[in-house]
C-alpha cells in the first residue's frame, strides 16, 4: 500500500511542479504586458491585450507590415490551469486517505493484543496512518485551492506544521531503520527532503518570498527521486521495507 500512495505522490509533485513553473511563467508575462505597445506604420496602438491583438490582425489584413504579439504565456507547454491539475490532486488526497485509513484501522484492532511483537507493528502501522494523512490532506487544500482561487497563507502555515513534522518522522525513521535495509534508508531521506519542500511551500505562500520557479522545479525533482521511483522499486519487488 505504501508502493501505491508513494507512486500517486510522485505523480502529483511533479505536475504540480510544471504546474507552479507555468503559473509564474504566466505571472511574469502578464506583469509585461500592460507596459508593452505594438507599434504599427508610425502609429502606436496603446492598452496591448486582446485590443492590441485586435488592431494587428486588421492591419495585417490591410497589407500592413506590423510586429508579432509576444507570446501570451497560456500558451506554453508548461501553463496548466487550476481546475485542470485540482482533479490530480483529489484523486491523489483521496488514495491517501484510503490507504491511512486502512493502516489506522488494521493497526488499532490488533493493538490489543498481548503479544508485543505484535503491538509494536500496530503502533508503527498506526504511525504510517497518520503520517500519511499530513500529505493527503495537503493535495486536498491545495485542490480546493485551485477550485475557489483562494489564499494559499493557511495552507503555507500547515505546510510549515509538515515540515516540522517530516523531520521528526525522518530522525524516528533513521534510529529505527534495522541494518541497512535500503528501502527504509531510502525513506529516511524522503523525509528530510520532503521538509525542505514543505518549507519552500511555506516561504512561498505565507512569506511569499519570490520562489515559485525554483520550488516547482523542487518538486519535480522531489516527487521523481522520493516518490515515484521508490514506488516503481516497490510495486515491482526489487525493494521491500523490513
Amino acid at each position: 500500500m505504501t508502493g501505491v500512495v508513494l507512486l500517486y505522490v510522485g505523480v502529483v509533485l511533479i505536475v504540480n511542479g510544471i504546474w507552479l513553473i507555468g503559473q509564474a511563467r504566466a505571472a511574469a508575462m502578464a506583469a509585461l504586458m500592460p507596459a508593452m505597445e505594438t507599434t504599427a506604420v508610425g502609429s502606436t496602438v496603446r492598452g496591448g491585450g486582446v485590443y492590441a491583438g485586435e488592431a494587428a490582425a486588421g492591419q495585417e489584413l490591410g497589407g500592413e507590415r506590423v510586429a508579432p504579439l509576444p507570446p501570451r504565456g497560456e500558451d506554453h507547454p508548461l501553463f496548466i490551469q487550476n481546475r485542470e491539475v485540482a482533479i490530480l490532486n483529489i484523486f491523489t488526497g483521496f488514495v491517501g486517505v484510503a490507504v491511512a485509513v486502512t493502516f489506522i484501522v488494521s493497526g488499532n484492532s490488533n493493538s490489543i493484543s498481548i503479544r508485543p511483537a505484535v503491538a509494536a507493528t500496530s503502533l508503527v502501522s498506526i504511525q504510517n496512518g497518520g503520517l500519511i494523512l499530513l500529505f493527503a490532506f495537503t493535495y486536498l487544500w491545495v485542490a480546493y485551492n485551485q477550485y475557489a482561487n483562494a489564499g494559499g497563507r493557511a495552507l503555507g502555515w500547515y505546510s510549515l506544521f509538515v515540515a516540522i513534522t517530516a523531520i521528526v518522522a525522518g530522525v524516528y525513521q533513521v534510529q529505527n531503520t534495522p541494518g541497512s535495509n535500503t528501502a527504509d534508508l531510502w525513506l529516511a531521506g524522503n523525509w528530510f527532503a520532503w521538509a525542505v519542500l514543505w518549507g519552500m511551500f511555506f516561504a512561498l505562500l505565507t512569506l511569499e518570498l519570490p520562489i515559485a520557479r525554483i520550488t516547482g522545479y523542487a518538486a519535480i525533482l522531489v516527487g521523481m527521486g522520493t516518490s515515484w521511483a521508490l514506488a516503481i522499486a516497490l510495486l515491482w519487488g526489487k525493494l521491500a521495507f523490513a
